[in-house]
């Protein structure tokens, strides 16, 4: 081989954590890849190569074996050794749009993102609330389980006994439920779970409902199959059971406290709606995700009590406990549960032995409920202020006490719209989270002011500077 051939080659530029023998043979791979080095042309001698790669005989041997191994050399005995693979052809054009499928389409098309920022307070929902994490149980528990993790059983499909144990017997004694364990699975969160039941139940041509406005990750997740997804008007009073399709598969609900709205649905439409399901021949699917954070006296009773044959109780501690658990759960029928259970090792996994059963010990050893109460008490006195200070700054404003949650929705006056509060509220460092994006039909405009994550100066110097942003009124600012 002559030197000109030689330098041809790519330079030797180690990679982080590259050592020298994959470092020569990803080079000499390269080559043979880009026609640096042609198909048929014999190596020089392992010696003769070594030096003028600047390597030891033993790392040239050990990478060209790895390349025979993969094809790029061949061995000849004494004849010596040849690249063996012809090289790549030019790459073709990348297409200028992505060969997307129609799920990913769909799903892509219901994504709802949020602008903007840093603000000076920030209004926006969805943000986390660390100081109210019980840190030191949620460790505690974590190791005394990581010391003895070994001697558990498998997991399985569904998670941990232990922890279904302990789910069963916090929802029947604090959210009057009809749970037993065989009827729990654990999940990353409710948006795996929307996911999985999606994915288990819809496809074109089948019917979903939803609550409207809602959450977007469930609308997407249902959509996101092919199924027609029928919006169900929300009034103060939670969802209409007169908006209700004729038929449908699955009904997204949120009883216990309507997202955003934070309205309870009442006796009579819990009634309305159950007897719907079953006419329909349809599953709810009830998100829970509020009850936990039910900050004023005792949150409803889960609908899933009322009817367990019909209602998909859906729950997570993402916002309770701690975020970087992902720590959620399912409960449904067994028969449904054997089905997502068969099917669930095709897309997911269980999210994580420790965490569910470091959950176990948290639930069942008093120190959630002990935690709960100390976080009632913060978000309660948080809600409190924010609405004392909207009734000072601006006393036309008038949002709607929540009960639960983390939020407050304030409905605008007339003559407002989202987008104007939205853009002089930012220009005056504040921001907020419009509804608009959540509705699929006409909705009254209103936004979403997050609380629970701010501080009580912080809250009331948001108030400020946002009667300061609105003032003059609509169209003047």
């Amino acid at each position: 081989m002559s030197d000109a051939w030689l330098e041809r080659l790519p330079p030797l530029i180690p990679q982080p954590g590259e050592t020298r023998r994959a470092l020569v043979a990803r080079t000499l791979r390269e080559a043979a890849a880009r026609g640096l080095v042609p198909e048929g042309t014999r190596l020089p001698g392992h010696r003769r190569l070594a030096e003028a790669l600047g390597v030891s005989r033993n790392t040239l041997v050990d990478a060209l074996e790895q390349l025979q191994a993969e094809g790029y050399v061949r061995a000849q005995g004494r004849s010596g050794t040849v690249i063996a693979a012809p090289p790549l052809g030019a790459a073709a054009p990348r297409p200028a749009t992505l060969p997307l499928s129609r799920w990913a389409q769909r799903a892509l098309s219901g994504q709802v993102e949020e602008a903007g920022g840093p603000f000076a307070v920030d209004f926006r929902v969805g943000q986390p609330v660390p100081e109210l994490y019980p840190e030191r149980a949620w460790t505690q528990a974590l190791a005394r389980r990581a010391a003895d993790l070994p001697a558990h059983e498998d997991a399985g499909s569904l998670g941990p006994l232990a922890t279904r144990r302990a789910l069963a017997a916090h929802l029947n004694a604090e959210r009057g439920a009809q749970v037993t364990p065989d009827m729990v699975m654990l999940t990353g969160g409710t948006q795996s779970a929307l996911d999985a039941l999606a994915r288990v139940f819809l496809e074109p041509g089948r019917v979903a409902a939803v609550e409207d406005p809602t959450y977007p990750g469930a609308r997407a997740a249902l959509a996101a199959t092919g199924a027609e997804v029928v919006p169900v008007p929300v009034d103060p009073h939670g969802l209409q059971p007169g908006g209700l399709p004729a038929r449908a598969t699955l009904a997204y609900v949120t009883p216990g406290c309507q997202y955003p709205t934070a309205a309870p649905l009442g006796a009579a439409r819990r009634q309305a709606l159950i007897a719907w399901a079953r006419g329909a021949g349809a599953f709810i699917l009830e998100d829970d995700y509020a009850a936990d954070l039910h900050h004023t006296g005792r949150p409803p009773a889960a609908l899933q009590g009322l009817a367990p044959e019909q209602v998909i109780l859906l729950g997570s501690f993402s916002k309770s406990l701690a975020p970087v658990t992902r720590s959620g759960f399912l409960v449904a029928p067994p028969e449904v549960l054997r089905v997502l259970a068969a099917t669930r090792p095709l897309t997911d996994r269980f999210p994580g032995r420790l965490d569910a059963l470091a959950l176990a010990d948290v639930l069942g050893s008093g120190a959630y409920s002990r935690h709960l109460r100390r976080a009632h008490e913060v978000i309660a006195r948080r809600h409190g202020v924010l609405r004392a200070a909207l009734a000072a700054a601006l006393p036309g404003w008038h949002p709607a006490p929540a009960t639960a949650g983390l939020h407050l929705y304030l409905p605008l006056p007339p003559g407002w719209t989202e987008a104007e509060v939205l853009a002089r509220a930012a220009r005056n460092g504040v921001g907020l989270s419009p509804v608009g994006p959540l509705a699929q039909g006409p909705h009254p405009p209103a936004l979403l002011l997050g609380f629970a994550h701010l501080p009580e100066g912080a809250l009331r110097d948001g108030a400020a500077r946002l009667a300061a942003a609105l003032g003059g009124g609509p169209g003047r600012g």
